[in-house]
């Protein structure tokens, strides 16, 4: 989505407000197994002594698999999302600086921008998560298993040890 701007361009003060459904159906995650809702945009840019700045947040639900037990976990998500808007580049190494064409801002590479940057590289289902067994499978989070729990070869030794004083 285009957001012309020329109307607050040169007003201080002056906000613009906006709200979209972004589609982001280009973009896959692996852990991610489902859009429960569609991305829901909104926000306003807002004229500050001439420089103009982007506020928002982008809310979805999804459903992702837990990268340590793959439980399938339904989340409520809110990214929030700040930009800076210019007519031309100044400072080439700040991310958060987008490029204006024709007094227009392209809202979709904004939020799209945003919400690869704030998107988790782990999901999990609770910060406890025990996972699965790596021998049986079973999940940790239920018990511990049945499988013996095999030495490290280079610990044999100092296994013995613990073996003969039980």
């Amino acid at each position: 989505m285009r957001l012309n701007l020329n109307d607050i361009i040169g007003r201080p003060g002056v906000r613009k407000p906006f709200a979209f459904d972004l589609d982001l159906a280009g973009i896959s995650f692996p852990q991610v197994e489902k859009l429960d809702t569609p991305f829901a945009a909104s926000g306003y840019v807002e004229n500050k002594a001439g420089a103009l700045e982007l506020t928002g947040e982008l809310v979805t639900s999804l459903t992702y698999r837990c990268d340590r037990c793959m439980k399938h976990v339904p989340v409520r998500k809110t990214y929030p999302v700040t930009a800076h808007l210019a007519e031309k580049l100044i400072d080439e190494e700040n991310p958060d600086i987008f490029l204006l064409e024709n007094g227009a801002v392209d809202l979709d590479e904004v939020f799209t921008t945003a919400f690869v940057l704030a998107m988790e590289s782990k999901f999990v289902c609770n910060a406890d998560c025990a996972g699965l067994c790596i021998t049986c499978g079973a999940d940790l989070n239920d018990g511990a298993c049945a499988c013996k729990k095999e030495v490290d070869p280079r610990l044999a030794a100092l296994q013995q040890l613990l073996d003969k004083d039980e």
